[in-house]
């Protein structure tokens, strides 16, 4: 897909989001509770608690997510605000 991207004149780059997030870190960073940091976020509790506890890894598009917030958190609640306040 990049290359068919690229062969029609854009430009087109793979982003891989990291291979491991310390999700409890980063909620602890923000200052958070787990129901806070999984209200702000949209996620589930106990998928937040699963991950803290290693009991399993977030998902490629989770990662991206989560390093998303760790990058800027404020502009991602700010975005979610918004979609938000759309509906």
């Amino acid at each position: 897909m990049i290359q068919e991207l690229t062969e029609v004149g854009l430009d087109a780059a793979l982003h891989e989001p990291p291979e491991t997030v310390d999700v409890k870190a980063l909620r602890e960073r923000e200052g958070m509770s787990q129901e806070e940091f999984a209200l702000w976020y949209g996620l589930d509790v106990s998928t937040l608690r699963n991950w803290e506890q290693g009991r399993s890894q977030p998902d490629r598009t989770s990662r991206t997510m989560l390093h998303m917030i760790s990058v800027s958190p404020r502009q991602v609640r700010e975005s979610l605000d918004r979609a938000i306040a759309a509906e």
